[in-house]
């Protein structure tokens, strides 16, 4: 599919997202594990969420959904069956990732596989720690497909350095974890997303998060205790993904006279880096209403057409903010002066290698944006040129760059725009309903 999209046009109105996309993975996952009934409202219906669904049915998990409510029959960590057949986790990492966590806490076996771009995902990053602690799993090459054998002999409780923060491997441990000899120590160089902390701990779950103590200590530490009785239902309304947001947060800021309000979004403390980034940016924005849901904080973002200045990212902000980098170069773009963005190497092993494909696609649009190693530069002029550009079937690559056209002086057409449905398939009617002037036509 290819969508063209013509700038200049305010966007104005008040949305409210589908339920965030982390929140509805662990939600649907740590439901089936559970004893009892789990309600969770305002699930995202995308892509990426409907191999978790089907692994439930996979493993002998009942469950019904109507709408964006879904209900699930939990029976504990003894109740899932071995699966018939491969898991497909489409082109999923977190589901395979956590998982593989449930599997060998529920000790059972299967082979867990999924799309071409997913078997090229590292996977030895959760396979080593997890044969540490007794887990049965091989990977293929590194990668997919990973295969799970039943464990003999209880899991081992362990003290595990990760070397790169990342909240989809620690919360792949933390769920071996729970059925471990003894309690689980898991360090990071980074806050990476505590929503399995979160969730799990809502449902009786014995975690703890320790920030780094003194100047001695560099390390984010989560302790996790085995078991003492099984996990309790989940009851929750999920709030919209902060992640989805940014993208009509960024298109506020850049198209001209833009007013918009986005309601009941997920403030969680790990995911609001690209908030502060803003703030620093001299971004119009600002928080209303905030409350808490199961848990997660959440509030109304307001946002206003802005004239934004560039900025640098580094450090442990780039951790808080790690999937808003695609349109967070569209804003760099926007701004004036040069935007730099470092110790970000993780953006190459993500849909695609999202710091060679953002430089190459914003360069399209007139950008100079220059490639680093672990990051790049982006010489903001305080507006883009229209330009044909391709998603690489990197879905947030494809908003981030509809969402450039939206400041554009002459159209954006993206290519392979389809892609937008993986995480968000109400994308383009919301923008839509914003005002913004989107033409998409299907190829052949």
């Amino acid at each position: 599919m290819r969508c063209t999209v013509k700038g200049g046009k305010p966007l104005r109105g008040t949305l409210r997202l589908p339920g965030d996309k982390s929140l509805s993975h662990r939600a649907i996952l740590f439901a089936s594990l559970a004893e009892g009934r789990s309600e969770i409202d305002n699930l995202l219906l995308a892509g990426v969420t409907q191999p978790m669904l089907a692994a439930l049915t996979a493993f002998g998990i009942q469950w019904s959904l109507q709408e964006q409510h879904l209900t699930v029959e939990g029976k504990g960590l003894e109740g899932w069956k071995n699966p018939v057949g491969v898991i497909d986790c489409g082109n999923s990492a977190t589901t395979m990732r956590l998982l593989a966590g449930a599997m060998a806490a529920a000790n059972v076996e299967g082979v867990l596989d999924g799309s071409p771009g997913l078997r090229r995902r590292p996977m030895e990053r959760i396979v080593q720690p997890l044969q540490k602690m007794g887990v049965a799993i091989r990977a293929t090459d590194g990668c997919a497909p990973l295969t799970i054998t039943r464990s003999l002999h209880p899991l081992r409780g362990m003290e595990h350095q990760l070397e790169v923060a990342s909240a989809q491997v620690k919360s792949c441990l933390i769920l071996a974890a729970l059925v471990a000899d003894r309690p689980t120590q898991i360090c990071e160089p980074g806050p990476s997303r505590d929503h399995t902390e979160r969730m799990l701990a809502s449902m009786g779950a014995k975690i703890e998060s320790i920030p780094p103590q003194g100047e001695n200590q560099a390390n984010y530490q989560t302790w996790v205790e085995p078991l003492s009785e099984p996990l309790k239902p989940l009851q929750m309304q999920l709030p919209g993904d902060i992640s989805s947001a940014a993208f009509f947060i960024v298109g506020g800021l850049i198209a001209p006279d833009s007013e918009i309000a986005i309601e009941n979004v997920g403030l969680n403390p790990t995911r609001c880096g690209l908030l502060e980034t803003l703030g620093e940016m001299h971004a119009k924005l600002s928080i209303e209403g905030t409350q808490a849901q199961g848990g997660e904080p959440c509030g109304q973002i307001c946002i206003r057409s802005s004239l934004l200045k560039a900025t640098t990212v580094m450090g442990e902000r780039v951790v808080r903010m790690i999937d808003e980098f695609p349109v967070f170069g569209v804003a760099a773009a926007y701004a004036q002066g040069e935007t730099l963005v470092a110790d970000a190497q993780e953006l190459r092993y993500k849909e695609s290698d999202r710091i060679a494909m953002l430089c190459q696609e914003l360069r399209k649009l007139g950008v100079e944006a220059i490639e680093t190693q672990d990051g790049f530069r982006i010489i903001g002029k305080g507006k883009v040129t229209g330009g044909v550009v391709n998603a690489h079937g990197d879905h947030r690559l494809a908003m981030a760059l509809m969402v450039a056209g939206l400041g554009s002086q002459e159209p954006v057409v993206v290519e392979g725009a389809e892609i937008v449905t993986e995480s968000l398939p109400q994308f383009i009617p919301l923008l839509r309903s914003l005002g913004a002037d989107i033409l998409c036509e299907t190829d052949g």
